[in-house]
Formats: structure tokens, C-alpha cells, sequence
């Protein structure tokens, strides 16, 4: 019987680690999709997100930004490490790896943040976390990156690789197709509201003309007064001027 050569058995035990996290990857996609589909608000589906992909790689650091207008700054809305950031604001010019891959559309993978020239001035703080790599995967809506995902390793913590950053691509196309979906519905139910509140504007328009008339009615009623007399004696000028001025004064009334 021919034994297995040690060689042999290091690329099998290297293959069953690889299945292994792409069942992980495959389970936090599942997961993903679950807790978003509950929800349709936008900042819970992005904190999800954080949560579930800094489980999954044990980040450091886990965050997701969504552009502002102007390309200056962009809004920090979810966070790994710290779940109650919900808008704060990210100066883009301190954090050049974001402003990268915000401008580009293009992911930033950075392997040795410690040696990365475009973050010197970062270099101590850096340091202080034990930072390792850094990737920026951005959110893109027809084809203009809108907001991005923020990952950072530490030293000793488990390296990305490039399957790691293809997988985070995914997540971010869902994420980009999520947070779509709840524009819309966010979108739909400002619309529903305003439309719910004509509605009951034009609703108490009508109750107000209605009791004006009657108590119009009423008081020609009590004066015994010939309503033929009237018209006779008013131009159709005249008429037309107390009725602007009646609806006028119905607007006004239906406001409360």
C-alpha cells in the first residue's frame, strides 16, 4: 500500500481550508441575505453588512461610507467596531485610499498599510493599531461609485487574499443593489405619505365649504331675502371676485 507523501498531504490540507472558507463565504452570503430581506431601511441593511463581513474575517476594522455630492467628503453610516456611528462625517482628503476609490470606481487594495506612501501622514496611528492591509471596495449605481466598503486586517490577524477581495466585490454589488431597493421604497412612502396628506387636506376643504354653505344658506333663509333680486342687481364680475375670495378663506380654514 503506497503512503501519502508529505507534500501530497500539505496541498490536501490546503485544499480542504480553501472549501472550508468558501462555505464560510457562501454561509455570510445566505446570512446577508436573510437580514436584509427583513428590512428595507437603509442604515440597517449597511450595519448589517459591517457586522456580517467583520465577523467573517475577524477585521480590525469594518466600515461603510456613502458619497456626498462634491467628492470632498463622504458619510461614515455603518460601522464594525462601532455599531452606534450612524452620519459622520469623513473628511476624504485625511483618508486618500477612500477618495481612490471613490473617484476611480476602482477597488484599493493596500497589502502593507505600514509601507503605503500615500499614508504616511496616517503612519503612526497606523502603527498604534497594528494595521495590517487595507481594501476599499466601492458601491457603484450605473457605473459611478456612490459610497464604498472600508476593511483593514491587523498583524497577526488572518491576511486577505485575493479570493477574500472578489468575494468583497460581491458583497458590495449587493449591497449597492440593496441599498437601490430601499431608495425606492423610502422614495414610495414619502410619496404615499405627501399623497395621504392631500388627500385629507382636499377632505377638510370640502368639509369647510360644505358648512359655510349651510350657514350661508341659513342666513339668506332667515333674512326672507329673494335670491332672484340678488342676482339680478350683482354682475357675474362681482360673483366671480366672492368666490375666489370664498375658496380663499376655505384654504386658509382647512389648515386647522
Amino acid at each position: 500500500m503506497a503512503t501519502e507523501s508529505p507534500e501530497a498531504a500539505d496541498v490536501l490540507a490546503a485544499r480542504i481550508e480553501e472549501l472550508e472558507r468558501e462555505r464560510d463565504r457562501l454561509l455570510t452570503i445566505v446570512e446577508i441575505l436573510q437580514e436584509i430581506s427583513g428590512t428595507l431601511h437603509f442604515t440597517d441593511i449597511l450595519q448589517a453588512i459591517a457586522r456580517r463581513i467583520g465577523d467573517t474575517f475577524g477585521l480590525d476594522r469594518a466600515s461603510i461610507l456613502l458619497a456626498d455630492r462634491g467628492g470632498k467628503t463622504a458619510r461614515l453610516v455603518a460601522s464594525y467596531e462601532d455599531p452606534s456611528i450612524r452620519n459622520v462625517v469623513v473628511d476624504l482628503a485625511r483618508y486618500p485610499e477612500n477618495r481612490r476609490a471613490l473617484d476611480t470606481g476602482e477597488t484599493v487594495f493596500i497589502p502593507d498599510a505600514s509601507s503605503e506612501p500615500d499614508l504616511v501622514r496616517a503612519k503612526g496611528a497606523l502603527a498604534r493599531r497594528k494595521a495590517k492591509s487595507i481594501t476599499v471596495v466601492p458601491l457603484k449605481h450605473k457605473g459611478s461609485a456612490i459610497g464604498a466598503i472600508f476593511l483593514r486586517t491587523y498583524q497577526g490577524g488572518t491576511q486577505f487574499s485575493e479570493a477574500d477581495v472578489h468575494f468583497t466585490q460581491l458583497i458590495a454589488d449587493l449591497t449597492a443593489r440593496a441599498l437601490r431597493n430601499a431608495h425606492r421604497y423610502e422614495s414610495l412612502a414619502r410619496k404615499s405619505e405627501k399623497l395621504g396628506e392631500t388627500t385629507d387636506h382636499l377632505q377638510r376643504e370640502r368639509l369647510v365649504l360644505v358648512a359655510f354653505l349651510q350657514r350661508l344658506l341659513g342666513a339668506f333663509t332667515a333674512r326672507d331675502v329673494d335670491a332672484q333680486d340678488i342676482l339680478s342687481e350683482t354682475s357675474a364680475k362681482e360673483l366671480e371676485r366672492l368666490v375666489g375670495v370664498t375658496l380663499a378663506v376655505v384654504a386658509e380654514e382647512a389648515k386647522g
